[in-house]
């Protein structure tokens, strides 16, 4: 559909999209010097403290976030989620460019090449993503949500997160990524399709045909407010606990696969599909993947081989133990013939 300015809405919810990933992946870096200034001085957020909330920097990332969340939202309002979630690719770029230069983490080749692979998957995925149908009406929303497939998928993500939450979290939310970004991606899933029903409401709202009467549209904003609540507070301790140019590509690829299947369920979008672009689309998956394989290789590159160098590791004297290796300090003991050997 053209607007009066003759740029169509789905130009427009593409365009808002590219922005809303651009202050994403720089909130990221924001909110992760803020988490590291703040455990210095109390409770790291990945060991449960919340001194980050006095931290001006994390607000500063959090105001960041919520600009490219707010563009987020009304993209999903022009625009359908399959073509939307996709783009959260350019996040990635931003973050990893960012957390080279201001955190100096360093993103080796095959890390970028791992980059590289999760954008061309997610190029992939846009080209051959199935039309959404933009619902009418928050009814209409309701009625699709309730249909026993979504609801199959629905009891399915909220017990695999407190499976996640009470039993693996405290077991190994500090050694594998994929549980406080499982937890993310499972409700953030949820949250967009709460937004897309928002965001329905708002738009014929304004059109004149009221919707805050229907208790659907604040049953999707409280299941929003919820789940948007749950994503931040562990995304704070995936940041806090991991590599920032790890954590963005991973959460994205989760996020974004978790979100297209949530999709394709609730508004069946992928039947009357061709087999061909079904199996373009399960080539961009795959492909996504590879890049994520990639980024975790390039990650556990990163540290010397223990042949090489033995490290000692000095705690500051203060309670956060356990802290960032960019925080921490460390002793290399090297052979005498090591070119690093210092007599």
């Amino acid at each position: 559909m053209e607007s009066i300015s003759g740029v169509s809405d789905n130009t427009k919810g593409l365009i808002l999209a590219a922005v809303s990933s651009a202050f994403i992946g720089a909130s990221f870096i924001l909110k992760k010097k803020g988490l590291k200034r703040a455990g210095r001085f109390g409770i790291p957020a990945g060991f449960g403290g919340y001194a980050y909330l006095l931290e001006p920097l994390w607000w500063a990332g959090m105001l960041t976030m919520m600009i490219g969340e707010v563009a987020n939202f009304v993209a999903y309002v022009f625009a359908p989620a399959v073509l939307v979630t996709p783009l959260g690719a350019l996040s990635i770029i931003v973050s990893a460019v960012l957390a080279h230069f201001m955190l100096k983490e360093q993103l080796q080749k095959l890390g970028v090449l791992g980059c590289v692979s999760c954008i061309v998957g997610s190029v992939v995925i846009i080209i051959h993503a199935p039309q959404e149908h933009s619902p009418s009406s928050v009814e209409e929303i309701w009625n699709l949500a309730t249909q026993p497939a979504f609801l199959v998928y629905s009891g399915a993500t909220l017990s695999i997160v407190l499976a996640l939450v009470l039993h693996f979290e405290p077991r190994y939310g500090h050694t594998n990524i994929l549980v406080y970004l499982g937890i993310c991606s499972l409700m953030g899933s949820l949250t967009v399709v709460s937004i897309k029903a928002i965001g329905i409401a708002i738009k014929l709202t304004l059109e004149g045909i009221s919707q805050i009467a229907y208790p659907q549209t604040w049953l999707f904003v409280t299941v929003a407010v919820v789940c948007v609540i749950a994503q931040l507070n562990y995304l704070n301790k995936a940041l806090d606990t991991f590599n920032t140019a790890i954590v963005s590509p991973i959460y994205y690829v989760m996020f974004t696969t978790l979100t297209i299947v949530a999709s394709a369920i609730m508004f069946k979008d992928w039947s009357g599909q061709n087999v061909s672009d079904i199996a373009s689309e399960l080539c961009g998956f795959i492909t996504v993947l590879s890049g994520t394989l990639l980024l975790h290789t390039a990650r556990e590159q990163e540290m010397p081989p223990a042949a090489a160098s033995i490290y000692w590791y000095i705690n500051r004297g203060s309670a956060d133990t356990l802290k960032n290796v960019e925080e921490d300090h460390f002793v290399m003991l090297l052979s005498s013939d090591s070119p690093d050997y210092v007599k």
